[in-house]
C-alpha cells in the first residue's frame, strides 16, 4: 500500500481505556464516587447499566490484551484504580488482590510487546474520601493522593516507564462543580476554582514524588493528560476574541500553564481575583508547583470550543460561573456528531500541534485520546459478522493527516491513542455511544474486532496510511 502520510517508526499507534471503565467492580476494596453514585440513583446511567461488569477487564485481561496485540497496537494506557489498589488510604496500606491484579497486567502487556503507560486517576475519586474531606475541595486528599502515587511507583515502576498524575482533571472541575455531570452534582464556581488549583496541586506534588523515587533515575517519566478544546472566537470583534481569550485560559490553560511552565496564567489569577473566586494557596505550594512540570503532555482532543461576547446579562442566580465571560457560539454550518452533540473539527488537531511547539517549549506530547461515538453500531455488523465502522476510520483518518502537518512542521509529537481498544463503560453514557476497535457483546461479553481494527493494524504495520 502507498504511503501518503509517514511517521516515524517508534511512532505510538495505541489506545486508551480506563480501570473503572474497563475492569469492573470484583474484589475491589473500595467504592469510588461512581461506584456510590451507581448503587444510589442506578437510573441516572444509561439504560441502568453501571460499573459492576463494565467489559470485564479483570477477569479477561489475557485475552483482552491479546486482542489489541492482534490489531497491532504498540502502547495502551488505562489506569491503577485508587479504589482497587489501596487498602486503607490514610495508613498507605495496600489491597493484596490490588497488587496481584496490576502486576498480572501490566506483566501481559508487557509479555505481548505493548507498552503500557499508566494513569493513576480517572475520575474514580474513593467516596469515602469525598464524604470524610470533601473530595478534592481538600488538601488533605490531596496528600492522600501523594500516598497512593508512590506506591504504584514503588510497586509498579521497575516496570511502568510512562505514568500520568490526571486524565482530564478539568472534567471533574467541571462535572462535579460546574455543569452537574459528575457526582456530586454541585454548581458552585468558588468550590470549582478551589478544586482546579488543588488537582494541579496534587499533579506537582505526585511528580515531585516520582522525581524522588527510583523511576525517574530508571528512566521513567511522568506526564498529565489534559481534554484540551482550543477555542475559537466567532469573529475579530475585540468583544469576541475577549471572549475566546478567557475560555481558553480557563478551559485549557489552567491546567496546561502550571503542567509545562509551572504557573497560572496572569490574565486568569487576575479575573478570578476580581470576581472574589480566587482559589487559596499558599507561597509553599506555588513553589512546588512551579519546581515540579511534567515530562511530557498527553493530549485528548475531540470537539473545539467556539466562544463570543456576551450577549444577554449574566444569571448570577447560581453564583459565579464561567460563562460570566463569555456565551457559547454555535458555528452556522459546522459539522456535527450526532450522537455526542459534538462539532467534528479535524484541523484544531494542527492548531494544538503549533501551539506546543510554538508556546509550550515544543515539550514531547501525544494525542492520548482521539474518537468518535457513535450509538446503534450493531446496524453496520456485515455478513462476516463484524462491524463496519468506516465512519470511523474516516474521522482518524482526517484527524491524523493534520496530526500529521503539525508533526511536519516540527511538533514534537511522538504518538496518537485512540479511544478506546475495546467499547467500555462510560459514566452517565454507560454503552450508549461506542468507540472501540473492538466491539463488546454486552450480554454475552464477547469481543469482535471491528474494521477500524483491522485498518489501525495495518497503520501501525505501515507506519502510516
Amino acid at each position: 500500500m502507498a504511503v501518503q502520510y509517514r511517521f516515524k517508526e517508534d511512532f505510538w499507534w495505541g489506545a486508551a481505556t480506563s480501570g473503572p471503565q474497563s475492569e469492573g467492580r470484583f474484589h475491589k476494596a473500595h467504592r469510588s464516587v461512581f461506584d456510590y453514585w451507581y448503587d444510589t440513583e442506578p437510573e441516572a446511567f444509561f439504560q441502568g447499566v453501571g460499573p459492576n461488569t463494565a467489559s470485564n477487564f479483570y477477569n479477561d485481561y489475557k485475552q483482552d490484551i491479546a486482542k489489541m496485540k492482534e490489531i497491532g497496537l504498540n502502547s495502551v494506557r488505562t489506569s491503577i484504580q485508587w479504589t482497587r489498589l489501596m487498602k486503607d488510604f490514610e495508613e498507605g496500606t495496600t489491597d493484596e488482590d490490588g497488587i496481584r491484579f496490576y502486576n498480572a497486567v501490566i506483566d501481559e502487556f508487557l509479555r505481548q510487546g505493548i507498552r503500557p503507560i499508566i494513569n493513576l486517576h480517572h475520575f474514580d475519586l474513593p467516596v469515602e474520601l469525598y464524604q470524610k474531606y470533601g473530595g478534592w475541595e481538600s488538601k488533605k486528599v490531596v496528600d492522600l493522593f501523594v500516598l497512593f502515587a508512590q506506591k504504584c511507583f514503588e510497586l509498579f515502576g521497575d516496570r511502568v516507564k510512562d505514568w500520568v498524575t490526571f486524565n482530564e482533571p478539568m472534567v471533574v472541575v467541571e462535572g462535579e462543580y460546574l455543569y452537574q455531570f459528575h457526582y456530586p452534582k454541585l454548581v458552585d464556581g468558588r468550590k470549582a476554582c478551589q478544586v482546579l488549583y488543588n488537582l494541579n496541586l496534587a499533579s506537582a506534588k505526585a511528580i515531585r514524588a516520582f522525581h524522588e523515587s527510583r523511576c525517574a533515575a530508571e528512566g521513567g517519566r511522568i506526564g498529565i493528560v489534559l481534554n484540551l478544546t482550543p477555542a475559537y472566537p466567532r469573529s475579530e470583534d475585540p468583544a469576541d476574541q475577549a471572549a475566546a481569550a478567557f475560555a481558553e485560559d480557563f478551559k485549557n490553560n489552567s491546567f496546561l500553564y502550571p503542567a509545562v511552565k509551572g504557573f497560572f496564567p496572569e490574565t486568569l489569577v487576575e479575573t478570578l481575583r476580581q470576581d472574589g473566586v480566587l482559589w487559596s494557596s499558599t507561597p509553599e505550594e506555588l513553589k512546588i508547583i512551579a519546581e515540579n512540570t511534567i515530562d511530557f503532555l498527553g493530549v485528548n482532543y475531540y470537539q473545539p470550543f467556539r466562544a463570543k461576547a456576551k450577549e444577554a446579562p449574566f444569571d448570577d442566580s447560581h453564583g459565579w460561573l464561567p460563562e460570566k465571560h463569555f456565551d457559547v457560539y454555535e458555528m452556522p454550518g459546522r459539522r456535527m456528531n450526532p450522537y455526542r452533540g459534538w462539532e467534528i473539527y479535524p484541523k484544531a488537531i494542527y492548531d494544538i500541534a503549533i501551539n506546543v511547539r510554538d508556546n509550550l517549549g515544543n515539550i514531547p506530547w501525544y494525542i492520548s485520546e482521539n474518537g468518535m461515538g457513535v450509538e446503534g453500531e450493531e446496524k453496520y455488523r456485515n455478513a462476516q459478522g463484524y462491524i463496519e465502522d468506516d465512519y470511523r476510520i474516516d474521522f482518524f483518518k482526517e484527524h491524523l493527516s493534520w496530526l500529521h502537518k503539525g508533526i511536519e512542521e516540527g511538533s514534537n509529537c511522538f504518538g496518537f491513542h485512540a479511544w478506546t481498544p475495546i467499547d467500555c463503560w462510560s459514566w452517565m453514557n454507560a454503552y450508549k455511544n461506542r468507540y472501540g476497535f473492538i466491539a463488546l457483546d454486552l450480554a454475552t461479553q464477547e469481543k469482535t474486532i471491528k474494521k477500524s481494527g483491522y485498518w489501525i493494524r495495518e497503520v501501525a504495520r505501515n507506519h502510516g496510511f
